[in-house]
């Protein structure tokens, strides 16, 4: 099969056309991939950062976000047929931790995760396991089925706590920043403000339905804010950078009583003033990691079925998979939007 692997501990990639085709456990199936997307995750395994040099044993297929169709069922498998259309859920749960028998298996203590320490999604074909699969909707596409994974990051940070008629702050409009746009608005939010450095992706949060963009680098976000809300800040903030300027900034724009939610991922340490950011503000702090499963699944596709997510909107560019490397250069180039990857 086509593929793309991970093969040296340095930069880069390499493609193939002869690498085997996976053999799948009883608990798996074999899904031949249509469609699959570049994650911040797949950055790092490209880079070899030390993300990835704690994480991936060498050589591997690399790659979690992705649609495609079942071509072999394992004899474990059920409610699923060759044939069936599906996403892949990126987060494998061990189905026996206190997490997993609680209802919590998106963080699984012993969770795997495909394309990081299983076999991954650039290539014809993927094995998944059995509690991964999501059916698509006959009305959603490949493309789109692809984003559904990096969607619902964005739409579970925007549903872990009250959104609808709330002023919400967006920093980082990145794919999964913009999916947080277009879900706040269809679920009602009242004001939604987006925030980052790059004008284009800030244009793309005004289309996906954000009332006010700010360009940080330039402009006053404080000062901004505290304008249009009368000195007193928003309801919600949800932060998709990890930056410490944008947590610091998004805490002092939060609204007394209000919500803020920390998605991204930080390179380090952060330093916060707790007592005047969170103490004295009774600021509601939480992080969010993945999708719930499967409830962020269900969100994820009723909002793109009603028509009122677009997530379309969001693609950057379409790749053959053996044009791999424009995609990742485009990405480093700060295009915004998702690049997709078509074996």
């Amino acid at each position: 099969m086509k593929g793309l692997i991970k093969e040296n501990p340095i930069v880069g990639a390499t493609y193939s056309e002869n690498l085997p085709i996976p053999n799948i456990r009883p608990n798996e199936a074999l899904v031949r991939v249509r469609a699959s997307a570049i994650c911040g995750t797949d950055i790092h395994i490209y880079d070899w950062t030390k993300y990835a040099q704690e994480r991936l044993q060498l050589p591997m297929v690399f790659g979690h976000e992705f649609s495609g169709e079942i071509v072999e069922l394992g004899a474990e498998v059920t409610g699923f047929a060759v044939g069936d259309r599906v996403a892949g859920e990126t987060h494998i749960p061990c189905e026996q931790c206190e997490q997993c028998r609680t209802g919590n298996e998106h963080i699984c203590e012993n969770m795997l995760i495909i394309g990081v320490h299983t076999a991954g999604a650039f290539a014809e074909y993927v094995p998944v396991h059995k509690g991964c699969l999501w059916k698509l909707d006959d009305s959603i596409d490949f493309e789109t089925g692809a984003l559904l994974e990096p969607v619902g990051v964005g739409v579970h940070g925007v549903l872990s706590g009250e959104i609808g008629g709330k002023s919400v702050a967006i920093f980082g409009c990145g794919p999964i920043g913009l999916c947080a746009v277009g879900a706040a608005k269809a679920c009602g939010a009242s004001t939604i403000y987006a925030v980052d450095l790059v004008d284009e992706k800030l244009t793309l949060a005004q289309k996906l339905g954000a009332d006010f963009i700010i360009n940080s680098s330039i402009d006053d976000v404080g000062r901004i804010v505290f304008d249009k809300t009368d000195g007193k800040g928003v309801d919600v903030v949800i932060d998709y950078t990890g930056s410490e300027q944008a947590i610091r900034t998004g805490l002092l724009i939060l609204k007394k009583g209000g919500r803020c939610t920390l998605v991204g991922l930080a390179n380090g340490n952060i330093s916060l003033d707790i007592n005047e950011s969170i103490v004295y503000k009774e600021a509601r702090i939480n992080g969010v990691t993945g999708r719930l499963m499967y409830k962020t699944w269900y969100d994820c596709e009723s909002l793109i079925r009603s028509g009122k997510l677009d997530v379309k909107q969001i693609i950057g560019g379409v790749f053959a998979l053996k044009d791999y490397e424009e995609a990742f250069a485009q990405i480093k180039a700060g295009k915004p939007g998702k690049m997709l990857l078509i074996p």
